[in-house]
């Protein structure tokens, strides 16, 4: 047995201390969920929550039914996986990459934990069952989900051919808001357009606070991000992508919410937007881009942001 004040056997440099694989999973499975950062839950939320604003902002618009249950479970089931598929590709793709950064050597397969082959399997399982489970929506939905691995294919390359691998992150992350609304609706428009980019926006917000920790090792091995494009006037780039992120929400809701839906219901998933927008602003009064403890902090507390602009919609919804 580990002692608390010791570090576990393989943990990850950045995962959450005292996380539920270092402690109690079972030892085998530990460096596969490590490699699909079960110990870094952060990054499923972030992938999550356009998925439920796309299925909450749907059902303010059009009236909320007994299936939106599921796709909120659906999703919440298929985050997990897609997002430990899509970061075990990422590894397997970064692997020559990631024994060069301090804060990711220490993951499975740069550590030896894990094998090529043994992640490419992995990867597969989790694909699978995340099939199972989209093969439940309609038919439009389900299309959505297989075009999803368009971006989720390219991301782990795109920092080596732009500045701005944010945008395809941002491209692959928010896809669900417009897959779960199709979900719902069972047809795309402009207002989950509008919100997915809302979703792109706010990703380029706290991706581009999460690469300020490797900027230097970044810049040793010629990774690009926007984290070093910005450098020291990162802060007004992020106020412009917050602006963005709020106002392009509030356009999505505005879009969406047929006058039928009564006035308390637009102030209800307007009153998210500008709670998210508020959460957003403080992140910005906190961060300290030379303090990668802040960095890592602030991305984090992104859950509450978007879970903010959840609850709000939600709320619209059942009014």
């Amino acid at each position: 047995m580990t002692a608390r004040n010791e570090t576990p056997v393989g943990q990850v440099a950045d995962a959450v201390t005292g996380n539920w694989v270092d402690r109690r999973a079972p030892a085998w499975s530990r460096p596969y969920l490590r490699l699909s950062r079960a110990d870094r839950p952060i990054g499923t939320w972030l992938l999550l929550l356009p998925c439920w604003w796309g299925v909450l902002l749907a059902a303010a618009a059009t009236g909320p039914r007994l299936f939106d249950l599921w796709i909120i479970a659906g999703c919440g089931i298929g985050a997990v996986l897609m997002r430990g598929a899509g970061c075990t590709w990422n590894d397997i793709t970064d692997r020559g990459i990631d024994g060069s950064v301090a804060r990711t050597r220490s993951r499975p397969i740069p550590s030896g934990a894990v094998t090529v082959t043994q992640a490419l399997i992995w990867m597969a399982l989790q694909c699978l069952v995340a099939l199972a489970i989209l093969l439940t929506f309609n038919l439009p939905a389900i299309l959505l989900g297989f075009a999803a691995l368009i971006p989720v294919a390219i991301y782990p390359f795109a920092k080596r051919f732009t500045w701005w691998p944010q945008v395809f992150l941002g491209l692959a992350f928010n896809w669900g808001a417009l897959l779960a609304w199709t979900a719902h609706t069972g047809s795309l428009g402009l207002a989950p357009f509008m919100l997915y980019l809302a979703g792109i926006a706010w990703t380029l917000f706290y991706d581009t606070i999460y690469a300020h920790q490797d900027v230097e090792d970044d810049a040793l091995i010629g990774v690009k991000s926007t984290a070093r494009l910005f450098g020291e006037n990162s802060k007004p780039w992020l106020r412009g992508f917050l602006i963005a992120s709020v106002v392009l929400m509030a356009v999505a809701i505005i879009l969406a919410l047929p006058p039928e839906a009564g006035i308390l219901a637009m102030v209800l998933a307007i009153a998210g937007a500008w709670g998210f927008g508020w959460h957003l602003v403080w992140q910005l009064g906190q961060l300290d881009t030379g303090d990668n403890a802040t960095c890592l902090r602030l991305f984090r507390s992104n859950r509450d942001a978007g879970l903010i602009a959840a609850l709000f919609l939600a709320l619209a919804a059942l009014v």
